[in-house]
């Protein structure tokens, strides 16, 4: 490391080099977790949870270069570029590179730092994405109609995840008690992400037909997603909004339909017959 640049110049400058490397990001995201700032054994389990969905990304060519045969996403590349600057920014401050945190996603990334526990990995995360998401919602208009319903299921998803270790009443109601371990993503959150894998094909991208790949979705992912999380999702946005300090989240829901560069009025996605396990858990879970 010099230590002649700033911390926000040397995250720029570690992230620019692997732009169009899909897998020299993953390589650099795992470095975050792997090495550096005194001894980052209490950090390392944290890798598995910040690895599985970018591997994902990889899988279906959303990283992949402007310029490749298979050109990826400008939304997911960018978003993926915010979360590498942010972990590689607050990294470089905690070595003692100069300057103050660029934003409130460094700042979060460099509490996590400080004590790395399961609710500061997941605000620091949420944060990045919440404000990559925000700050990128015009690319996410550009992506087909099938991409745009599962960028809010992503959103949901690790939202929901958070509140699963910060707010477990909220995500489980009177099964409140099991919901930090289950939701612990040194143990568990990969789960939630990896049965994305198992309704989307690994290709970028893939059209409009939502209802077709929605109704191919496994009976774990409609439980959690229509059984547990749809019934309160408006109420998990709330509390992620304060919890991220935040206020513009509360504007990516509409009622109980997310909205994130997706038309409320198209709500019929959201809103699919429950399942029989899905409609136990909603009394489980109520």
């Amino acid at each position: 490391m010099q230590t002649h640049r700033s911390a926000a110049e040397y995250a720029a400058a570690r992230v620019a080099q692997v732009r169009d490397d899909p897998p020299a990001r993953l390589d650099l995201l795992g470095e975050l977790y792997r090495d550096g700032i005194e001894s980052r054994q209490p950090y390392l389990p944290y890798r598995r949870a910040a690895a599985a969905f970018m591997s994902w990304q990889l899988r279906r060519g959303l990283l992949n270069s402007p310029d490749a045969s298979a050109p990826g996403s400008r939304w997911w590349r960018a978003v993926n570029e915010r979360l590498l600057r942010d972990g590689w920014e607050s990294r470089a401050l905690a070595a003692g590179y100069g300057g103050p945190p660029s934003s409130p996603s460094v700042a979060a990334s460099l509490a996590f730092i400080a004590r790395p526990t399961a609710r500061n990995w997941y605000r620091a995360h949420n944060v990045s994405i919440a404000t990559a998401y925000l700050d990128h919602e015009e690319l996410a208009h550009a992506e087909d109609r099938i991409e745009r319903y599962f960028l809010n299921v992503v959103l949901v998803r690790v939202l929901y995840a958070h509140a699963m270790v910060a707010a477990p009443r909220l995500a489980l109601g009177l099964l409140g008690p099991a919901a930090p371990l289950l939701g612990d993503p040194r143990l568990g959150m990969t789960g939630i992400f990896l049965s994305l894998s198992r309704i989307l094909p690994d290709r970028y991208p893939l059209g409009d037909d939502v209802e077709r790949v929605v109704a191919l979705e496994s009976g774990f992912g409609h439980l959690v997603d229509f059984g547990v999380i749809q019934p309160r999702a408006a109420r998990l946005y709330e509390w992620s909004a304060a919890e991220l300090g935040m206020p513009q989240v509360r504007g990516l829901i509409e009622g109980n339909t997310p909205a994130y560069a997706w038309a409320p009025a198209d709500a019929a996605p959201w809103a699919p017959p429950p399942s029989r396990l899905a409609r136990v858990a909603r009394r489980l879970v109520r």
